[in-house]
């Protein structure tokens, strides 16, 4: 029998080697684990299942049950054991050394402890051989030791092992494992010793959800004061005999404390704190809390300002709320102050009962609902209490159920007001039928009269048609409320036909409006009212100009005559100056001096002669103007909003998706100061264009029809960009409204050159009548047109400035925008400095 070769490490007196050694014994008992785990892991499997199933209490079976369970658990451990004995063996140092070998190149471990067959003798094939060694050693140095692997998968396909781990970890952290080290824990024990193996009760404080404060499990507390809203919701849980464990709480209401509920083993308590006090439980780890209620008081409610009245009757209603936590729902009771009513006309009867009038206050949906401001607006112009004195009350209540009230105030209920004489008596009609269907018969007779009248009082067809319709259904008598409502809605429907015109004729809507806003100023209306009517005043007056100016051109624009010279003209930029002052001296309260103004310029309408060259062309080129500016700080605001969208996705790529969660800087829909989108803005832009081409009078020129044309262009243009803004395409919006600024521009050069061409022609057809007629001119018979320093028309009479196009080149408005194009080309590239790229956005701030 050969000796056995002495291990090369062990033998070695490098330091190195001797570490890599105790690398071999570690993978050595790496090995004696991984064998082990290979042969008895169905056997700890057998432990883990048996440890869970005691701390879960499987010792309180009764007695044959348990040691029938135990004594199979028995045998199958035995079985286990027994098979893993017979796989398991020993590893041996070899296999250790050969297992870390294996992860070294070369095999270095297993070299060292070969030896020289031939050539000992040779003086250079012993330094090679030597060499060699060398080499081997220091690979070895660099030995780690090799984990265990066991590989159970494939040992347990069905995954045995990882359940009864899973058993184990949840009896470990949900169970009590303490049951299995107690003496006491025998089977067919007694109540009060099961009630000792572990926790015996379990208890959880909820405060109310309103509230937003997290539950509370007591077992887990360090302290026994707690300090809790008013409601919280108190469970306890007790486990083993409820005799054994005494239970005391006095924080609930005597009535409010539920009987306990015992069933087999367990007990149960559940109530609710409205008061301080105490829970003592006295069982194994009882606790005492000493419980402090905090008082949960009644919200508050209040009105803020006076109750407004928007020109279209809508109500709006500001108000505060608040409440020690959150308030969840709100109302406004509205009902008639029958006292405070003038008891005249059909008013003189009693009414008929109806409900109080109950509108749902708004509740903020985000933020806080425990301190908030909000505002009621509801529509309330057509209920039969519009403009009558009522009562409001607003309540509010918490998640408790408490309510705040402010108390029954006075107020007018607001409503639609109708300034037309007529309107508004066939609303009085209305409100009169609604208060008591016995008036039927007296508005009957009131709308008689009017009938007899209508043709005088009346100018629309569809109102007489109404009239005589409601007389009829009056005549036959009100049996039923609906008849009654159904009659109602026709008046109403009458009233605003009467009230909001539709009148054909320009000059009488334009005289209705001011008459309409004249009564407005005497009824002392809201300031929405008057704003409402003074924008009705406007549109109506911009339509009397053009239908003049159609009217002048259709008489081949004769001078006026004799007498009508002085005094009687007027260009569209004063009567908008008139305008604006009107309103301004209606803002500032003094109403008397602008019912003055207003029938000034009432009076000035009436005879005025618009001058179509300097007075309305002055006025459709500056709305022109304004328009294509407000198209050109869109457009900026939709490239702006593009770069951010674009650096917001850049920044999301380089954080690793944490980018934006909300909808805001996403392309097309920033909002402006006006809180519109930017398609909502770029639609209204459009509509106003679709105004103002309405009024561009017709000159009969070819310039005039390319100025339609090339506006209608900008119109298609903007209605394209409204629609890309809309899907969030920024880039295509772009490219349109850069088309509407282009197009928008070529339509005021060509309406300018129209204008311009007019004039001359006028002023050709002025100087041949003043040869003729012997007066004033220059030579040749023609007035001399002044000039300014640069040689251009300085414009004449009242007018400042000239019409000649001030740009020079062959495209003056394609320079401008391919500079325009060039500083937004220059502001997104972001390797610019810091100044220069803010002088570039002043730059388009600007134009």
């Amino acid at each position: 029998m050969t000796k056995r070769k002495p291990d090369p490490v062990l033998s070695s007196t490098d330091p190195a080697l001797r570490k890599v050694s105790r690398k071999i014994s570690q993978t050595r008992l790496g090995l004696v684990v991984e064998r082990g785990l290979r042969a008895f892991w169905p056997a700890l499997s057998l432990l883990a299942v048996a440890v869970a199933a005691l701390a879960f209490g499987m010792a309180e079976l009764p007695a044959g049950v348990f040691w029938g369970i135990v004594l199979l658990w028995a045998l199958a451990l035995c079985a286990t054991l027994a098979i893993g004995f017979r796989a398991f063996h020993w590893p041996s140092r070899a296999e250790a050394l050969a297992r870390v070998d294996e992860t070294l190149p070369g095999r270095p471990l297993t070299a060292l402890g070969d030896g020289m067959a031939l050539g000992g003798d040779d003086p250079a094939t012993a330094a090679l051989w030597q060499a060699h060694m060398t080499r081997m050693a220091e690979r070895a140095k660099a030995a780690k030791a090799v984990r265990p692997d066991p590989d159970l998968a494939p040992r347990d396909p069905y995954a045995l092992r990882m359940t009864a781990i899973l058993l184990l970890v949840v009896a470990l952290v949900f169970g009590a494992p303490a049951r299995m080290f107690n003496p006491g824990a025998v089977p067919g024990g007694t109540a009060p010793a099961l009630a000792a193996m572990g926790p015996s009760w379990e208890g959880w404080a909820e405060p109310p959800r309103y509230t937003g404060q997290p539950g509370l499990y007591l077992n887990n507390l360090k302290t026994d004061t707690l300090t809790l809203p008013e409601g919280t919701r108190f469970s306890f849980r007790f486990y083993g005999d409820a005799s054994a464990i005494g239970f005391t709480e006095s924080v609930s209401s005597p009535a409010a404390v539920p009987q306990s509920e015992a069933t087999t083993d367990v007990s149960r308590r559940d109530f609710e704190a409205v008061q301080n006090g105490i829970v003592e439980i006295s069982a194994n780890g009882g606790r005492k809390f000493d419980i402090t209620i905090a008082p949960d008081n009644a919200p508050e409610v209040a009105l803020t300002g006076s109750v407004e009245r928007r020109a279209d009757g809508t109500m709006v209603l500001p108000f505060h709320a608040s409440d020690d936590y959150a308030v969840t729902s709100g109302q406004a009771k509205i009902k008639l102050d029958l006292a405070a009513i003038p008891r005249k006309f059909g008013l003189k009867i009693d009414p008929e009962p109806r409900e109080t009038l109950i509108f749902d206050l708004p509740m903020p949906y985000t933020g806080s609902r425990s301190d908030f401001d909000g505002s009621l607006v509801e529509q309330a112009e057509k209920h039969p209490w519009a403009n009558l004195p009522v009562k409001l009350e607003l309540d509010v209540t918490d998640g408790r159920g408490q309510t705040g009230s402010s108390g029954w105030q006075e107020i007018t209920l607001p409503g639609r007001r109708f300034f037309d004489p007529l309107a508004s008596a066939l609303i009085e009609m209305r409100q009169d039928l609604l208060w008591n269907r016995e008036n039927g018969p007296y508005v009957a007779e009131i709308l008689k009269a009017l009938n007899n009248r209508a043709t005088d009082l009346i100018r629309s067809t569809e109102v007489r048609v109404l009239l005589r319709g409601v007389i009829g259904r009056l005549d036959q008598g009100l049996e039923t409320p609906g008849v009654r409502d159904e009659l109602a809605d026709m008046l109403w429907q009458m009233a605003e036909l009467v009230e909001d015109g539709g009148l054909s004729n320009a000059l009488e809507r334009m005289q209705r409006a001011q008459e309409r806003l004249s009564e407005a100023m005497r009824n002392g209306a809201s300031q929405d009212e008057i704003d409402k009517l003074m924008q009705e005043l406007k549109e109506a007056t911009d339509d009397y100009i053009r239908m003049l100016a159609e009217r002048n051109k259709d008489q081949g624009d004769q001078p006026p005559q004799d007498g009508q010279q002085q005094g009687q003209q007027i260009t569209g930029d004063q009567l908008q100056q008139m305008m604006d002052e009107i309103q301004r001296l209606m803002k500032e309260g003094r109403m008397a001096e602008a019912q003055e103004l207003l029938e000034q310029f009432n009076r000035m309408m009436e005879n005025m002669q618009v001058t179509q060259g300097q007075g309305e062309g002055n006025q459709q080129m500056q709305s022109l103007r304004d328009t294509l500016r407000d198209q050109q700080e869109l457009s900026d605001e939709a490239f702006r909003d593009l770069q951010n969208g674009e650096q917001g996705q850049g920044q999301q790529g380089q954080q690793n998706g944490q980018g934006q969660q909300s909808g805001e800087g996403q392309p097309g829909q920033g909002n402006g100061s006006s809180g519109q989108s930017l398609s909502e803005r770029q639609r209204a832009l459009r509509q106003e264009l679709d105004r103002q081409k309405g009024l561009l009078p017709d000159l009969g020129s070819e310039e005039s029809d390319r100025a339609q044309k090339r506006l209608n262009d900008a119109g298609e243009a903007m209605e394209r960009a409204e629609e890309a803004l809309r899907e969030g395409d920024n880039g295509r919006a772009l490219d349109n409204q850069a088309e509407a600024i282009q197009s928008l521009r070529d339509g005021m050069q060509a309406l300018n050159n129209a204008q311009n061409g007019e004039e001359r022609r006028q002023a050709g057809q002025q100087g041949e009548q003043g040869e003729a007629r012997g007066g004033e001119g220059g030579q040749n018979g023609q007035r001399e047109v002044p000039r300014d320093p640069l040689g251009r028309s300085a414009g004449d009479g009242n007018r400042v400035g000239t019409d000649e196009n001030m740009l020079q080149g062959e495209n003056p408005y394609g320079r401008a925008r391919d500079l325009l194009d060039e500083i937004r080309r220059r502001q997104a590239e972001r390797d610019r400095s810091a100044d220069e790229r803010d002088y570039l956005d002043r730059l388009l701030d600007r134009f």
